[in-house]
């Protein structure tokens, strides 16, 4: 295939493949989100393979594997030369449980907290600055104006490049615009989870805000792989066995929607989690989508997202095919596409 399109990451002054490498599973097993037992030498491998394909950004966080998932890119990166790595974004604002581990984490926007999050993400990432620093979820214990102007010093400071947050509704991210600019916003957004169609993403076309979308195959359920054996085998400490998305009625929809999308596949000569990616990539004001992934083979199936361009007989299919199944909620095509 050829080189991967590249496009504005909003006004942050960098350029991202459409495509990005999600490392929230890598950060393997034993915590309350976690993906089950991984192997960090087939992470890396995984990390590699995305790299060598023309990925140039690599999403992660601190509290994947409580910092684990940062270790790990760090070391499927340390022998890249300098030219050729990609951008590493990271996410701040969600701590451990300290009583379990399995219990649901510390969500806080103290600047203290922040200001010693940033330090180790950059000790475990081995970088002098990070690309792109985003709050992970709205904390409780401070208001946006208060994380988001800490933000704003890691940026002046030389800290971080540019700044973003997560998971943060239009209220959020209006309030946050008034203190000074959002430069990227990461939202769930799949073909399941299409709630941030109707709100988030037209607000950040509108601001200049980019938009990296996380889950866009749902999680795994959007692969073409999954079916109720393989949720049933899923491991005991995988975050997908306690998902309504892997239970039913939800799961039946959600995989007779795949079979609907198979013909758009076979039109396309690629996978169902490839037109599922594209899907979301063809809405106005998505710059890119964070894609997982824990083998290199894994790869394969959706690096050809990035070229399959969706026409308006395949939207029109995947609209009919999500009002025949009803999986999921929220719009169901794109109001413009790219």
């Amino acid at each position: 295939m050829g080189e991967l399109t590249r496009t504005p990451l909003g006004s942050t002054g960098m350029d991202i493949t459409r495509l990005g490498f999600g490392s929230w599973a890598i950060g393997g097993g034993g915590w309350v989100y976690a993906w089950g037992p991984q192997d960090d030498d087939d992470s890396v491998a995984t990390i590699r393979r995305a790299v060598e394909l023309g990925v140039n950004w690599v999403d992660t966080a601190a509290i994947y594997g409580f910092g684990h998932s940062e270790e790990v890119v760090a070391r499927a990166l340390r022998d890249i030369p300098e030219r050729d790595r990609p951008f590493v974004f990271t996410k701040c604002g969600l701590l451990p449980n300290p009583t379990n581990p399995m219990e649901p984490n510390i969500r806080t926007g103290l600047a203290a907290s922040i200001r010693a999050e940033v330090e180790a993400s950059l000790r475990r990432l081995e970088v002098d600055r990070i690309d792109l620093y985003q709050m992970h979820w709205p904390p409780a214990d401070t208001s946006v104006e208060q994380y988001w102007a800490t933000m704003l010093e890691l940026q002046a400071e030389g800290k971080v490049r540019a700044i973003g947050l997560s998971n943060h509704g239009v209220d959020l991210l209006e309030r946050a615009e008034r203190v000074g600019h959002v430069g990227s916003l990461q939202p769930p957004f799949s073909l399941i989870k299409r709630g941030a169609a109707g709100d988030v993403i037209p607000w950040c076309a509108a601001h200049g805000t980019g938009v990296i979308v996380y889950s866009p195959m749902q999680a795994g359920l959007l692969t073409g792989a999954f079916s109720t054996e393989r949720v049933a085998g899923l491991p005991a400490d995988d975050w997908r066995r306690r998902d309504a998305q892997f239970q039913s009625p939800q799961l039946e929809a959600n995989l007779a929607l795949v079979d609907a999308l198979r013909p758009v596949a076979t039109k396309h000569e690629t996978t169902v989690g490839a037109v599922a990616i594209a899907w979301t990539l063809s809405f106005a004001g998505v710059s890119g989508a964070i894609v997982g992934s824990r083998r290199p083979e894994q790869i394969d199936g959706w690096i050809g997202a990035a070229s399959v361009e969706l026409d308006t007989d395949d939207l029109s299919a995947i609209a009919s095919a999500l009002a025949a199944t009803g999986a999921g909620d929220g719009p169901t095509s794109p109001v413009a596409k790219r």
